[in-house]
């Protein structure tokens, strides 16, 4: 009897072991995701400079587009290179160079008096930008448990969107400081130099956190690996999680024509697909202009700037609902659901501009109920969903192709918005997003898998058929 209750203790022990430490993975997770603070500043400061910059440079509505896409096109490039660089010297040091270069872009974006000259340092920002959207929800699906890797990944979206918010707050603080002059000279230069704040605090972070486990065995570093696994798993998930790995490399070869081999040419069609509808569906247009079109309902630039901030708020608070929810109640459900209402609210947003109904209370109601759909489903999913979608072997190639598509589609929104919004008027240009978006919940009714619970080795199991 006292070998059985021994036995049974020693049972109890060891499965408490195997469970994952989720104080040491958040805590990585959190400073991975870090990356998205940077990423929502950058895409969401010059929301509140744009007016700015059109009066102190003379922009035409093409350079307006320009000085908003600018940065873009960097971030395209940032997201191309991401998939080699962090195969060749991993996702840390990636990390780092990415942390610097969008430090280097904030300070010198700030102090430049030609438009030129703006636009090159947006660029090198944008580089840093395209590499943080790209790497940092890799590194945290790598490092997750699978029960809990869409809250950890989506913690990449909550940063992003608390970037945003803390944006909104900060454009309004810094135009309240002066009149228009002073913001046509001045303001504008706070509002970019400001984020050099967060690039050096993600910078000095960054240095405390583990590589990736499963780049490190790929490496032929699995001694270097266990340790991290260790703290995440226990140890015999952590030694079996080593196997699964190992294995899951036996395959590999350098050729991108293993990312058209059959299944996992279809897992690269979701993901771009998916990459590519979380711009397109209008959301940028809204977060990058927002006070362009609340001037537009006859607001005055104080008031517009506080109405983005109600934006900033929702989106925040709605993704924190996401992440409590998408582990629990699945990624397609929460595409579903947010998708269709995104539609509904652009249908009512594009009538309220046709009718003329656009002093009252109708236009703003939609357009936040529009950024919290988003926020529960779009926003955090597509981010999950292409982290975790493609198989170990070709998971940096593929993620970057796809974050490159995801930075087309927000470059194609970014640069069109403005001449859409001049030639077209604003009831068609939200009744076209309202299009885009009805066959997005289409697709992803018809296209998309459920991904939830299943480790990152069972989905290159599950397109492969096995």
């Amino acid at each position: 009897m006292g070998v059985i209750i021994h036995n049974e203790s020693a049972k109890q022990k060891a499965l408490q072991s195997e469970k994952p430490s989720m104080l040491f993975v958040t805590l990585v997770s959190i400073v991975a995701a870090l990356g998205g603070i940077l990423f929502g500043f950058d895409i969401a400061v010059v929301s509140g400079a744009v007016e700015f910059l059109q009066q102190r440079f003379s922009l035409s509505e093409f350079q307006v587009g320009w000085a908003v896409s600018s940065l873009i096109v960097g971030s395209v490039t940032g997201a191309a290179l991401s998939g080699y660089m962090s195969e060749r010297i991993g996702r840390k040091k990636v990390l780092l160079a990415a942390g610097f270069l969008f430090v280097v872009g904030s300070i010198c974006s700030a102090i430049q008096d030609s438009f030129t000259g703006y636009v090159i340092f947006r660029m090198i920002g944008g580089v840093g930008i395209g590499i943080t959207s790209t790497i940092c929800p890799v590194y945290n699906a790598e490092i997750a448990p699978a029960k809990y890797r869409g809250r950890l990944v989506a913690l990449n979206q909550l940063a992003i969107v608390t970037g945003i918010f803390l944006v909104y707050f900060q454009n309004s603080w810094i135009v309240s400081l002066g009149d228009e002059a002073w913001g046509v000279s001045t303001a504008w230069r706070w509002m970019f130099g400001v984020g050099a704040v967060p690039g050096l605090i993600f910078m000095l972070l960054m240095l405390f956190i583990p590589e990736s486990p499963r780049w490190l065995i790929k490496q032929n570093r699995p001694y270097e690996a266990l340790p991290i696994l260790l703290k995440i798993h226990g140890e015999e998930a952590a030694k079996q999680e080593v196997r699964d790995i190992k294995e899951s490399f036996k395959n590999e070869n350098n050729s991108f024509k293993q990312l058209f081999t059959p299944g996992i040419r279809v897992a690269l069609f979701i993901g771009i697909a998916l990459a590519v509808m979380q711009h397109i569906t209008g959301i940028n247009a809204i977060l990058y202009y927002a006070p362009v079109i609340f001037k537009g309902m006859g607001l005055g630039t104080d008031a517009s700037l506080t109405q983005t901030i109600w934006i900033g708020l929702i989106n925040v608070l709605f993704t924190i609902v996401s992440v409590w929810l998408i582990d629990k109640a699945g990624r397609k459900v929460l595409l579903m659901i947010g998708t269709s209402l995104m539609t509904l609210c652009l249908i009512i947003i594009g009538a309220a501009f046709k009718m003329g109904l656009t002093t009252g209370p109708l236009v703003l109601i939609m357009i936040l109920i529009y950024v919290a759909s988003y926020a529960i489903s779009l926003g955090p999913i597509v981010w999950v969903m292409i982290s975790e979608i493609f198989p170990n072997r070709i998971r940096g190639k593929a993620v970057a192709i796809a974050s490159m598509a995801l930075w087309a589609g927000d470059y194609l929104v970014s640069q069109a918005f403005p001449p859409l919004l001049g030639s077209a008027g604003p009831s068609s240009t939200f009744w076209i997003f309202g299009a885009i978006s009805l066959f997005v919940v289409v697709f992803i009714w018809r296209q998309v898998p459920e991904t939830k619970g299943r480790s990152l080795e069972q989905m290159e199991n599950m397109w492969l058929g096995k």
